[in-house]
This record gives C-alpha cells, sequence and structure tokens, in this order.
C-alpha cells in the first residue's frame, strides 16, 4: 500500500495484514504502564519529538564568554524530527524503515529504546528490547572486548550465569583476529567495534530488536554471517526494526517497510513497493548498483 502524506498520518497506521487482536495486556510505557492489545509489540501514539539545536557558527569558550559579557543569548533553533506519528508494530514483524538523512529515522529508534523522550505522544513497548543504535555505544573504551560483553549482557538484564554460559559464544560469532578479545576496545577498528556490539545485541534473544545501519558493520563475511543470524531471529518470530540505507537489506529480509520524510511517514507497505518509490524519488532508477547505501 501506498499513501499519500495526507494519508498516512490519519490515524493510527497498523502494520502487517492480520486484524488486530481484541484481547488486552499490561505493557511497559514511558514512566507508566499502559493496557495494549496482545498481538502488538510497539504502539507509537501521536508521537511528536521536537529539540533544540546551536546554530551558532563558531562555538567556542571566547566567543560564549563574549556573547555573556554582552548579554546575548546563544542563537537556537527548533528542529522537529517527528511529527504526530501513530504506528502499531505487531509481534513478529520485520519492519524496515528507509528515508534521506533528517527524516526522523534514528530518532524515531532513540525514542522506541527509550534513550529519547517524547515532546508529546507516548511509546508503549511489549517485551524485551536489544539495541544496536551505534556502534559501540555504551562501550568503555578501556575495557576489553570480553568484558564489555559482560557489560552488555548485564545491561540487557541477564544474570552473571547467563552472561558466562553466552561470552565464549558471542566471542566466537564475533570472530575477531587471534587475541583481540582480551585487548581493551580502544585498540579496535570501527569494523571490529561493530562485530562485537552486533555480536552482542543478537545473541541476548530479545524480544524486540533495533537496529540502526548495524548490517553494514564488518567485511563481506561478516556481514553475511549477521544476515544469517537476522533471519534466525525472523524465523524465531522475534519483533525486528532496521534502519538502513541498504535498500537491498529491507527487500530481502523485511516484511514490511516505512518510508519516513521530514518527521512523518510518507508511505508504508511491502518491502519492494515502497524501495521502487523511493528510489523514484531520489531519482536513481532501480539499478542494482542503487540498492546499497542509499
Amino acid at each position: 500500500m501506498i499513501l499519500t502524506p495526507a494519508d498516512a498520518n490519519h490515524g493510527v497506521i497498523r502494520l502487517g495484514s492480520k486484524p488486530p487482536s481484541i484481547a488486552m495486556i499490561t505493557a511497559k510505557g514511558y514512566k507508566k504502564d499502559f493496557l495494549l492489545p496482545d498481538d502488538l509489540a510497539i504502539r507509537i501514539e501521536d508521537l511528536s519529538i521536537t529539540y533544540k539545536i546551536n546554530v551558532d557558527t563558531k562555538k567556542t569558550l571566547k566567543n560564549a564568554v563574549m556573547r555573556a559579557s554582552k548579554g546575548e543569548k546563544v542563537r537556537m533553533r527548533s528542529v522537529e524530527a517527528v511529527k504526530k506519528l501513530s504506528l502499531d508494530i505487531p509481534h513478529g514483524s520485520v519492519v524496515g524503515i528507509v528515508g534521506a538523512n533528517g527524516a526522523g529515522k534514528s530518532t524515531l529508534m532513540r525514542a522506541i529504546a527509550g534513550i529519547m523522550p517524547p515532546t508529546s505522544g507516548r511509546i508503549i513497548v511489549n517485551g524485551k528490547i536489544s539495541t544496536l543504535l551505534a556502534l559501540g555505544v555504551g562501550f568503555n573504551p578501556a575495557l576489553s572486548g570480553r568484558d564489555n560483553i559482560i557489560l552488555g549482557g548485564l545491561a540487557a538484564g541477564l544474570t552473571r550465569d547467563e552472561i558466562d554460559s553466552k561470552t565464549d559464544e558471542i566471542a566466537a560469532f564475533a570472530d575477531l583476529p587471534d587475541g583481540f578479545i582480551d585487548l581493551p576496545v580502544r585498540t579496535y577498528s570501527s569494523g571490529m567495534y561493530g562485530r562485537v556490539a552486533f555480536a552482542v545485541s543478537v545473541s541476548m534473544t530479545p524480544d524486540i530488536l533495533l537496529l540502526d545501519e548495524a548490517l553494514s558493520a564488518g567485511d563481506a563475511a561478516f556481514k553475511e554471517k549477521s544476515f544469517l543470524r537476522m533471519r534466525e531471529l525472523v524465523e524465531e518470530a522475534r519483533t525486528i526494526v532496521i534502519v538502513s540505507h541498504a535498500l537491498a537489506t529491507i527487500s530481502d529480509l523485511c516484511d514490511s517497510a516505512i518510508w519516513m520524510h521530514k518527521g512523518r511517514i510518507l508511505a508504508y507497505g511491502e518491502p519492494e513497493l515502497i524501495v521502487a518509490e523511493y528510489l523514484k524519488f531520489l531519482e536513481v532508477g532501480t539499478l542494482p548498483s542503487n540498492l546499497e547505501d542509499m
């Protein structure tokens, strides 16, 4: 289904083809719990997120002191990153999000993860979330990769015994060069960061997995391994939300997709159709070379 901007933002968008459940459960929301249909993993209600950015061209201590001495205020600009977005994501969905830089994709993911609070509206989540929203976020660069695996497991709510039983498996999946798993993370390349971070995120058996460009980490062999692991999670009926500029991944892995533009959902539906419309919008055609990193 392809929608116009006006259609796409009228009422709640429900992904998937199954009718909504009438059975209700209590689910975790921002600051308090809410009732939620038991077939939903995520419900987003009238979500808006606005933040302010400093637009001064020279952000130096000297300029700050000069402004303060003159009684001048820092010039700020409000950015409406997400605008009145309502979305239902059922359990077992694999959702791809596409859109140009600045469309609000990453802001939406951080809001679902609970990292960025809504300006208005609310997000209700039913299940345990694992996130990989930026490479190495949450890692302690002074600690080894193995120690950071333990930290990641503790952050995910696992017990120490559960983490110990998974550490070797995660280290094997990351498949770093000999000895690097026990070296400080500050010595890692960005690809090695990505391998360990992805391995931790997908090994915690989450109910909901949020990935922002995570599948682009590592070399070709690791990307293939990552894709196969994602396939396993799909077969386990995990709920997965992926932000990616690799449009081939969206088409191959997802069962539905949404196209965000300037903080709103411009269109949603079958991934192949959304990708095709997005490519038309970018005026780059539909050659295979255009299916990566758009």
